[in-house]
């Protein structure tokens, strides 16, 4: 039987570590809990947990941002299979048993568990997704999701019309709940730190695992309650919106050809021109100062020629 380790990043997660770290006690795992410099009490919940819990902590001295942090957690573990796990996601009963079941019976090389919203429905379109094509990516870019959800290319990248009841295979877990074998992890040299602090690094690792051959599978029976935005939440909407299309930059860089990276660019920016008249038609949720100013800091780095 494999032996799984569950690395937990934290940042100003006190209000939601203790559940995640109750419900993963009751499981057969190691836990690894990297904190990136919270501010809040979160590293004082996880040493009152320590006391009578085995548990590694390791606390940062900055904000490494998840890519880093989880790499850090991933030298420390000792388990045959690492799970990244958000602070939100609760596991439920024999979870962390089913994923490490289920990587053994498919023998695939990373796995994403059944996340289930407040109703206990399975998160769809957020559980696993495909890998993001141009299409995808433009269709996000330029506002046709949001005007237009049920597009095609919406609907496939999303899998939307997916049956989350079955295992599948599937092409990109969502990074809150992704286990890997310790082997394929140390083939692709677990994540890219570049993403930072979030976003893209767990696309980014489930196409370079695909690329290299490795199989990537859906668990149904692996079951986590997840709230979400837990992290990306506490982020301004100038940040949220430099490190989203910041790191879809960089993810195209990697993957795309220079022709789809050109054309990203131009509807990044095209995106940003009609988001601008909407904020200034009053269609915004924060001040006008606040969006222009963080759409102008998209062009910025849209612009720039190292991004």
């Amino acid at each position: 039987m494999l032996r799984c380790s569950v690395i937990v990043v934290t940042y100003n997660s006190a209000e939601a570590i203790g559940a995640c770290l109750e419900a993963l006690a009751r499981e057969d795992c190691e836990i690894v809990v990297v904190d990136n410099a919270s501010q809040d009490a979160t590293v004082q919940r996880v040493e009152e947990f320590v006391l009578w819990h085995e548990l590694r902590l390791l606390a940062n001295d900055s904000n490494l941002g998840f890519g880093a942090a989880a790499n850090r957690g991933a030298r420390k573990a000792s388990g045959d299979v690492l799970l990244a796990l958000n602070p939100d996601a609760i596991a439920e009963p024999g979870a962390v048993t089913a994923m490490r079941q289920c990587l053994e019976s498919t023998q695939a090389g990373a796995a994403g568990g059944a996340l289930l919203e407040s109703d206990g429905k399975p998160a769809r379109g957020f559980a696993f997704r495909r890998l993001p094509t141009l299409a995808a990516l433009l269709c996000e870019a330029m506002l046709v999701n949001q005007l237009w959800p049920g597009n095609p290319a919406n609907r496939r990248y999303r899998c939307l019309d997916a049956d989350y009841s079955q295992p599948q295979e599937i092409e990109q877990p969502a990074g809150a709940c992704l286990a890997i074998t310790r082997e394929t992890w140390n083939e692709v040299g677990g994540f890219d730190e570049q993403f930072y602090p979030v976003w893209f690094e767990d696309v980014d690792l489930c196409q370079r695992l695909l690329e290299r051959g490795s199989k990537i599978v859906y668990c149904p029976t692996a079951r986590f309650r997840h709230s979400g935005a837990h992290s990306v939440g506490q982020l301004s909407f100038h940040d949220r919106q430099v490190f989203w299309y910041t790191n879809m930059l960089r993810y195209a860089r990697k993957h795309f050809t220079s022709a789809q990276v050109k054309l990203l660019r131009a509807g990044i920016a095209a995106g940003m021109f009609l988001r601008s008249i909407a904020a200034l038609l009053g269609v915004r949720h924060t001040s006008l100062g606040e969006t222009m100013a963080a759409y102008r800091a998209v062009m910025h780095e849209v612009l720039r020629a190292d991004v």
